[in-house]
Order: C-alpha cells, then sequence, then structure tokens
C-alpha cells in the first residue's frame, strides 16, 4: 500500500532541503547573514515536514518505520537533520549547511528510487524488538557517519587557509566535528548493526552470522571505522587524512546500503 500524504510530506521536505542548499552556497559565496538566516529557516521546516512524514507513516502502518530500505534510507536522513541542528544550535556556524544538506539530499535520492509500500503486517522475520534495536541504532550511527563524512568535505574544502574565518570554520573546529561523530557513531553501530543484528538474525534464521551480502558489508564499514577510530585516538590519522578517510567511509556506507539490491541475500526485503 502507498499513501499518498506521508509520501507528500517527504516531497515538500526534499525541495525544502534542496533550497536551504542552495542558500546556504549563496551565504558561504556572499557572506550575507541574511541569506544564511533563511536557508536555516528553510532546512528547519524541511526538517518539520520530515519528521511528519515519519510520524504519518508510524501511524499508518502501526508499526515503527523501519521495515523498509526507503524507510531506513528516511530515517538516516532525519538524523543527519537533527544532528545539523543541534549542532548549529551549539556552535552557530550556519556554513556547515553547505556541506551536511547535500549530504542529507543524497540520502533523500537514493530512498526516492526505493519501493515506498507500506506494510500493514510485519513478516514474522521483522516481529521482534531486536530488530527495531538493530535498525534504529545502526541508522543513528550511520547519520553520524554521514555527519562526519559533511566534516570531512567541508576541511578539503577550506584548504590551507589557517586561523579564524568569519564563514568557514577553523581547521581544528571541523576535525573535532569530525572526530565526535566518528565517537558518537562507532559505540552506536557496534551495538545496533553488529551485536543487536547478530541476536535478531538468530531468532529469525537460527544463525548469528550467515555472510548475507549486508551483514558483510556492515562488517566491512565497522573493520574500517574501527581502525579509523583507533588511529584518530592515537593521534596518527588527523586533519587531512582524517577529512579524506571519513569521505571514504561514506561511500562504504553507502556501497553497503545498495548491496542487497544487487546481491540479494536474506536482507532482500529491507
Amino acid at each position: 500500500m502507498v499513501n499518498t500524504a506521508d509520501i507528500d510530506l517527504f516531497w515538500w521536505s526534499f525541495w525544502l532541503y534542496l533550497a536551504s542548499f542552495i542558500l546556504f552556497t549563496l551565504f558561504a559565496s556572499l557572506g550575507k547573514r541574511r541569506i544564511g538566516v533563511v536557508a536555516v529557516v528553510s532546512f528547519a521546516i524541511a526538517l518539520v515536514l520530515h519528521t511528519a512524514g515519519i510520524a504519518a507513516r508510524w501511524i499508518i502502518s502501526t508499526h515503527p518505520p523501519f521495515s523498509t530500505m526507503y524507510e531506513y534510507a528516511l530515517t538516516m536522513s532525519w538524523v543527519i537533520g537533527v544532528a545539523f541542528i543541534v549542532i548549529l544550535a551549539r556552535f552557530r556556524r550556519m556554513v556547515l549547511g553547505v556541506v551536511i544538506s547535500p549530504v542529507l539530499i543524497v540520502v533523500l535520492v537514493m530512498a526516492s528510487l526505493l519501493p515506498k509500500e507500506i506494510a500493514k503486517q510485519l513478516m514474522p522475520a521483522l516481529q521482534s524488538y531486536w530488530f527495531y534495536i538493530h535498525v534504529t541504532l545502526a541508522a543513528v550511527a550511520e547519520g553520524a557517519f554521514l555527519v562526519a563524512a559533511g566534516g570531512g568535505i567541508l576541511y578539503l574544502m577550506r584548504g590551507g587557509r589557517r586561523g579564524e574565518d568569519d564563514l568557514v570554520p577553523p581547521r581544528d573546529f571541523i576535525e573535532e566535528i569530525i572526530s565526535r561523530s566518528i565517537r558518537i557513531g562507532y559505540p552506536l553501530f557496534t551495538i545496533g548493526a553488529l551485536f543487536a543484528g547478530a541476536i535478531w538474525a538468530q531468532r529469525a534464521w537460527g544463525s548469528f552470522w550467515s555472510w548475507d551480502p549486508k551483514e558483510t558489508g556492515s562488517l566491512v564499514v565497522w573493520l574500517f571505522y574501527t581502525l579509523l577510530l583507533h588511529q584518530d585516538i592515537r593521534g596518527k590519522w588527523r586533519g587531512g587524512a582524517l577529512a579524506v578517510l571519513s569521505i571514504i567511509g561514506f561511500a562504504l556506507i553507502v556501497i553497503s546500503f545498495l548491496g542487497n539490491l544487487f546481491f540479494g541475500g536474506f536482507h532482500a526485503y529491507i
């Protein structure tokens, strides 16, 4: 079943996110604070509509809207939006919208290509609270990793300019955003994607691990961020290296997300 009410909400939120990205870009180029304020307002309205769309799917389906890849992408992009608003409220750096909003838009574009049906009756494998723990924590974690990727893009865009800038934050600040996002996302991904996912798999399919394409992709993502976090804590991979690797992490997440579309497996329905 496809309900047009929630799809209309997501449609409007997408275009408002896109408008905010254009406005954030103009703000970064022209330095007009008024443009930045309008960009933030546009982004905030988009996030409200986005939230309303998720709530509408929840009400219509009578279960949390995490049962399909489409809903997972909507949740992951919502986490990115919330994270940006929190960072903006904390640090007052509107220019971050130049890199955070396009990352969110990319996730919504991927979602738009996926089936949008609402399942009223979940298949037995999904009727487990472990499934909701698994999907929710994984979506929040990957949302944090994608915020880190946005920070990595901004770091590289800043180039060799040093010190404080009226628009672009100093490199140390951007590096801190990347590092914090990874440190928040990593434990959530470990608990949600791996441990909760393994427990759910055992209850649903009788095996903790089956080398399903999505399971393998999640393991690759986890190993990558394990190494990245380890080196970050040791102070080895900092600066430009951390920025580049956070962007590579974004690519790995996208590949892992889309992998089961091409290779099938137990996760083929989500």
